[in-house]
């Protein structure tokens, strides 16, 4: 998406007032099964098929639907070590952080990561192999990012809940 254009949707979207009560059910049904064909989702939501495809083409182009995809079982493709990283850094200036932010995308065991406001600078979630690999990962790469000073690891034991969805407002 090009700069700028999430921002200005953001702006000018008000979702309390932008979406009606089927645009939420067609959220949820569709965060339910992103699969679901334009015809069995227009059923779902009681309207017809040209409605549904059109109020789904609207979401997409307002940016409320950023795209689909499909949830894949980390554990099955060797990436099911979990840690938390803290991280903070020796600077904060603009420069630092855009170049901290672009090292840090290029990292694919960084699942995401979060600019905290609090007594460090960055919160990353990691995704590895195991622990061995989790080592090798903190030493060799993210401790090797710009403007890093120091990290802390907490190591997941069970994870309890981890839901990568949004709940769709329910009011009108």
């Amino acid at each position: 998406m090009p700069e700028g254009v999430l921002e200005k949707r953001q702006k000018d979207f008000h979702p309390m007032t932008d979406l009606d009560r089927i645009d939420r059910r067609i959220l949820r049904e569709l965060q339910a099964d992103g699969r679901l064909s334009i015809v069995e989702l227009a059923r779902r939501v009681n309207l017809t098929k040209t409605p549904c495809a059109e109020r789904v083409r609207r979401l997409e182009r307002e940016g409320v639907i950023e795209g689909y995809q499909a949830r894949l079982a980390s554990e099955v493709l060797g990436a099911g070590h979990i840690a938390f990283v803290q991280v903070s850094l020796k600077s904060t200036t603009e420069a630092e952080l855009e170049r901290f932010n672009a090292a840090v995308r290029a990292l694919p065991e960084v699942q995401s990561c979060h600019m905290i406001a609090g007594g460090f600078d960055y919160l990353l979630k990691v995704r590895t192999r195991d622990i061995g690999h989790y080592r090798h990962v903190l030493g060799d790469k993210i401790s090797s990012l710009p403007a890093v000073l120091q990290t802390h690891t907490f190591v997941v034991m069970e994870n309890v809940k981890d839901e990568t969805t949004v709940t769709v407002p329910d009011g009108e």
